[in-house]
Parts: structure tokens; C-alpha cells; sequence
């Protein structure tokens, strides 16, 4: 059974959005839902556009039924965001900072000339990752890791720990080196299953599971499958074992139950790297051989950041404000500073980035009024009109909208129209034709949805996902954050990621599946169209409980096919492909508890006021 949905995975995703004329009608909704269904020759489904007026908004019903989001005010008003400040960022700990960084640049020397182990090297570059310190460094680990590659693919095979060994898997092929699953067939017995030996073996096998989730389709058979629930089952009995012996061994056991517990929630590889670093800075200094100067280092650098995230946020906030759209929409999310989260999980590096961070946390912010307005509050022959406009994208056709959807209307314009201004200033080149584009197809994905809602159909998964993908609104988001981060800019790269690249489709998915399995109970309740669960319940007859394991296979064989697209295109858009999967880690940490966008569930108000909210305090000498 699991092997026919494995297969089925890539069903879910249509080679393009078709804007050709389609084929002959093959069924009709009633009268009252606007809209008919076709099928061409692969079978995708399409929904033809209604007749309808486009030229005046009179038609509009005078008492449309409205529904509302019901969502709660914003946790940190414009008030509070305004009165951020880190205590921690004045001269003397910048000063300090450098002297570090300097002093790390010199140990990296070191390292290089004097030829450390090579355990010592991976355990170096794996603290600085998830002390969130390791951009500072990017040549040097690059240096280190090509040097530990060529060394692995030219000297004869040496029998190295399972913790030594999985870990040099995990970072070799996470930056982006090809490195095979057969590293790790040393570790099985005769039977091809991994040595019972290896059961007692807590630190090596953290890092295999750790390592298990950078598999790809490919790999037939796939060996990370098998270490995956090997490394798994044995972590939760040794967890087990932890809470029902009270008298084990304990040396170094509390810090290791916590990082095994830490990982069995969420896998570093699926993790948004600040929401880790934040963590890790609390526990690294109980881990055996500890560097004092790298975490002082991480510490000062976790405030620097903050604080240029802090101005962000209140740039950022009093746009927000100017714009009114909080006040006009009141049905919709006011959520700057969870848009800001989205953003900044995927353009994590602070400096470098910062103009790229504001631009798309303004476009996300406009997106989710949009959003909101085909969900929860347009009628359908409102949002015809409307994505009529989109289609347009020009001044005039805001004429033909109603009076609300006006304001939002030119919201869009205006950051689409500052974003190409900003990339024509800096790259003297015209990227408006394809920002438009995005927004196009995401309005058109999410009117589909509105016209299955409004006429109470059911997709099936396949239907759903065919539509899903580009209605999560991944696409947009990852177009805008390509143009800031690719230079140069070329006509072909734009083409390019205009067809959606597997790389985006894959992200898109992965991110459609979290965003479903965190939040669509809650949109069912207040009316919306049957999300990923939903469809598979009613196609297949099952439970919630069935489908949500379902969906949870789906993702997971997702992202195999997310890795390996990502390892194909690692050579090219290296910058593009360290967004999207950063959008994708995202994703697992807002959605891990629920909604974390729209109902501000307290795990996520925890982490942004960690990240974004309360320093790190720190004396410097």
C-alpha cells in the first residue's frame, strides 16, 4: 500500500499551469456556481471562467453573505515594536564580536595547515551551523569540506564510529557534495540490517537519524529508509529506558536526553535555523570539549542580529500601519510580525539581506489580506473581478472593483512596482512581467478554490494537490525572493523560474502538506474547501487519523524528491536554493503546533519572542 502512494507522489504535481484554450466541456456545476469543468487529454482538471460582466460591479449582490476569519488582534501592537531595543549591541560588544570573529578566522588557519582530525573538523562545522555563526565562515567550511570529500573519494575505505561516519554524510551532502548512501553499509550485518550492536550507540545513532532525512527518491534501494526507523525505534526506547530506570548510567545523560528529544520532534534538516541556533546557544556549553570563545562569539552575534531584525520590525510596522489595511480588513490576519518570521526564515543571512527581507515581508503582508479576502470574505463573483484585475495589473482596471477591495488592489501594485523599481535601479533589468505573473497564477489557484467551495465540490487529493501547490502562495514568495537574491540577473534565469522549477514545485508541496496538516481543522470549522486530509478522507473513506498518516507519507517521500532536486541544481543558484529550502524549515516550525500564523498558538509566540524580543544577556570584558 505505502509503496502505490510513494509512486503517486510525483502524480500530485501538473508539469505547468496550462494557459491554453481548453478542451471540450465534460461536466457542469449548477448554475449558481459560475463555473464548468473540463478535461483535457492528461486528464487535468481546469475551470472555465463564468459569463460574467466584467465592466461594472453593480452586478454584485447588494447583501452578500460574509464570512470572517475570526482572527484575534496582533500579540505586539505598532506601540511595542517601536520600543524595541537590545541593550546588548553598543560598541564594546561589537568590538569584542570582531576580536572573535578574527580569532575563529585564525583557529580555521589552523585547522587547515596543521591537519586536525577530521572528526574534530565535522564536530567544528556542525556546532558552528547550529550555533547560527557559520555564514561568517562560508569559505572556510566550504575549504574543509572539499578537502574531507576528495580525501573520502580517493583514500581506501576506513572503518570509522557510526557518529563519526553519519555526521560527515549529513554535512557533506547538505552543502551540496555527492556522497553515496553506501558509506554507511559497513554498520549492517549479513542479513543486510543494521548491527544490534549499534543499539546502545545513543550519539551515533543521533547523527544516522539526523542523516536519514537527506535522502532522495533515487537511491533504490534506499538505505536511509531503513536507518531512519532503526535510528528512530531505538532513540524513543532509550528515551523510554531514560524515564522508567532511574538507575542507569548518567554521565552526560540529561544533555543528551535533551538533544535526542529535541531532534525526535523536529530533524535539524527540516529545523528554521535561528528558531536552532536559539536553542542550541543554551545547551552547547554542557557538551563535552565546548569552545567558550565560539559560543561568546555566537552570543554577541545572536544580539547583533536581533537588533538589525528590531529594525527591520519597526521599519517594517510603521509601513504596515500607513498602509490601513489592518484597519479595512478587519476579517483578515494582522500579522506583520509573523510575516517578518516566514521572511526572515528564509533569508536568514541579517546584513547582507536586509533591504531583500523588508521588500518580501510587504509583499507577504499584502498576500495575506488577498489571501484572506478569496477565503473568508469575497463573494464569488467579487473575486472573478478581482482576478480579472490581477490579470490586468494596471491602474485602470482597479474601476471595475468593488469600493473594499480598491485599497488592496493598489496595495499590490505599489510593492510589485517598488520591488521591480528597486531590481531595475540595482540590475537594469525588467522583472515586472514576471512578478505579475506569479501573482496571476496564485489568483487564479486560489479562485479555483473558491469556486469549489462556493459550489460544494469535493476534489480529489490529486485535484486538490494539482491546484495547492501554486495556492499556497510558495511561488509567489519564492519569484520576488530569486530576483533579490540572484546578481546577475539573466533573461534566462528569469525563464527559468517562471516555469517553476521542481525545486520550487517540490518546496511548494512540502509546504502545502505542513500548512494543511497544522491548520485545517481550524479552516473547516469557520468554512473553507477540503484541504490535502480532507480530499484523501473523502476519496478513500478513512479517517482523519488514517489521512493525516497518509499526508505525512506524502511529505516525507516529498522531500526526498526535494533533495534531490536540490542536489542537481547545487552548481547553479546556490543563494535561490538556500531560500527555498529555509522556506520549507520554516514551514515544519510555524505549522509544528498548529497554526502558528493565524491563531498565534503559544509555541510560536515563545520562539518569535525568543528570536526577536529578549536578548541574550552578556557580560564582555
Amino acid at each position: 500500500m505505502v509503496a502505490i502512494l510513494i509512486t503517486n507522489v510525483r502524480m500530485l504535481i501538473p508539469m505547468a499551469i496550462s494557459r491554453k484554450s481548453p478542451p471540450k466541456l465534460s461536466c457542469l456545476f449548477s448554475p449558481s456556481s459560475l463555473a464548468c469543468l473540463s478535461t483535457n487529454t492528461r486528464g487535468d482538471i481546469k475551470v472555465e471562467p463564468p459569463l460574467l460582466n466584467r465592466e461594472s460591479p453593480t452586478n454584485l449582490s447588494l447583501n452578500p453573505i460574509r464570512r470572517s476569519g475570526n482572527y484575534k488582534p496582533p500579540i505586539w501592537d505598532d506601540q511595542f515594536i517601536q520600543s524595541l531595543h537590545n541593550p546588548y549591541v553598543g560598541d564594546k560588544y561589537v568590538k569584542r564580536f570582531n576580536e572573535l570573529k578574527k580569532e575563529m578566522k585564525k583557529n580555521f588557519m589552523l585547522i587547515m595547515v596543521e591537519g586536525s582530525q577530521e572528526l574534530d573538523k565535522l564536530e567544528l562545522i556542525d556546532n558552528l551551523q547550529r550555533l547560527g555563526v557559520s555564514y561568517h565562515f562560508k569559505d572556510e567550511i566550504m575549504q574543509i569540506l572539499k578537502s574531507i570529500h576528495d580525501q573520502s573519494s580517493s583514500a581506501a575505505a576506513t572503518r570509522d564510529s557510526l557518529y563519526h561516519t553519519s555526521l560527515k554524510f549529513r554535512l557533506l551532502r547538505q552543502h551540496g557534495f555527492h556522497i553515496s548512501q553506501d558509506i554507511l553499509n559497513d554498520f549492517k550485518d549479513e542479513q543486510g540490517n543494521f548491527k544490534q550492536s549499534l543499539c546502545e550507540d545513543t550519539k551515533g545513532l543521533l547523527q544516522l537519524y539526523e542523516a536519514s532525512f537527506l535522502s532522495t527518491d533515487t537511491e533504490t534501494p534506499n538505505l536511509l529508509d531503513s536507518a531512519n526507523t532503526f535510528a528512530m525505534s531505538h532513540l524513543k526506547n532509550y528515551l523510554q529506558n531514560r524515564s522508567t530506570n532511574s538507575n542507569g548510567d548518567h554521565q552526560d545523560n540529561p544533555t543528551v536526553e535533551r538533544i535526542v528529544r529535541h531532534a525526535l520532534e523536529l530533524p535539524l534538516h527540516r529545523m528554521m535555523l535561528r528558531v536552532e541556533s536559539r536553542w542550541y546557544l543554551n545547551i552547547y556549553d554542557k557538551i563535552p570539549n565546548a569552545n567558550p570563545l565560539l559560543l561568546e562569539l555566537a552570543k554577541l552575534d545572536f544580539n547583533i542580529v536581533q537588533s538589525t531584525h528590531q529594525e527591520d520590525l519597526r521599519n517594517l510596522s510603521r509601513w504596515w500601519k500607513s498602509t490601513c489595511l489592518a484597519g479595512k480588513f478587519p476579517f483578515s490576519r494582522d500579522r506583520i510580525v509573523e510575516a517578518f518570521l516566514w521572511v526572515d526564515g528564509m533569508l536568514h543571512e541579517p546584513q547582507k539581506n536586509q533591504n531583500s527581507r523588508t521588500m518580501l515581508t510587504k509583499a507577504l503582508a499584502v498576500l495575506v489580506v488577498i489571501d484572506d479576502i478569496y477565503d473568508v470574505y469575497g463573494t464569488l463573483d467579487e473575486l472573478e473581478l478581482f482576478t480579472h484585475a490581477v490579470e490586468r495589473m494596471e491602474i485602470k482596471a482597479m474601476d471595475e472593483l468593488p469600493d473594499y477591495m480598491k485599497v488592496c488592489y493598489l496595495a499590490l501594485l505599489n510593492v510589485i512596482t517598488e520591488i521591480g523599481y528597486e531590481i531595475l535601479k540595482e540590475q537594469e533589468i525588467n522583472v515586472m512581467p514576471y512578478l505579475k505573473k506569479s501573482w496571476i497564477d496564485m489568483c487564479k489557484a486560489y479562485l479555483q478554490e473558491a469556486r469549489w467551495y462556493h459550489s460544494g465540490y469535493k476534489p480529489s487529493l490529486k485535484e486538490y494537490m494539482d491546484n495547492g501547490w501554486v495556492s499556497i502562495a510558495v511561488p509567489v514568495m519564492l519569484v520576488h525572493a530569486f530576483v533579490f537574491v540572484t546578481n546577475p540577473i539573466t533573461k534566462e534565469a528569469l525563464e527559468w523560474i517562471s516555469k517553476y522549477p521542481d525545486i520550487l514545485r517540490w518546496d511548494s508541496t512540502i509546504i502545502r502538506f505542513t500548512d494543511d496538516l497544522g491548520t485545517s481543522s481550524y479552516e473547516l470549522e469557520r468554512g473553507d474547501v477540503p484541504k490535502s486530509i480532507q480530499c484523501y478522507m473523502n476519496e478513500k473513506g478513512v479517517s482523519e487519523e488514517e489521512a493525516r498518516k497518509h499526508v505525512n507519507v506524502l511529505l516525507k517521500e516529498t522531500w526526498k524528491l526535494f533533495n534531490a532536486a536540490q542536489l542537481d541544481n547545487s552548481l547553479s543558484h546556490e543563494t535561490f536554493l538556500g531560500c527555498a529550502i529555509n522556506a520549507a524549515r520554516a514551514s515544519h516550525t510555524i505549522y509544528q503546533h498548529g497554526d502558528g500564523h493565524g491563531i498565534q498558538n503559544s509555541d510560536i509566540k515563545n520562539r518569535i519572542s525568543q528570536l526577536y524580543f529578549e536578548p541574550i544577556v552578556i557580560s564582555v570584558p
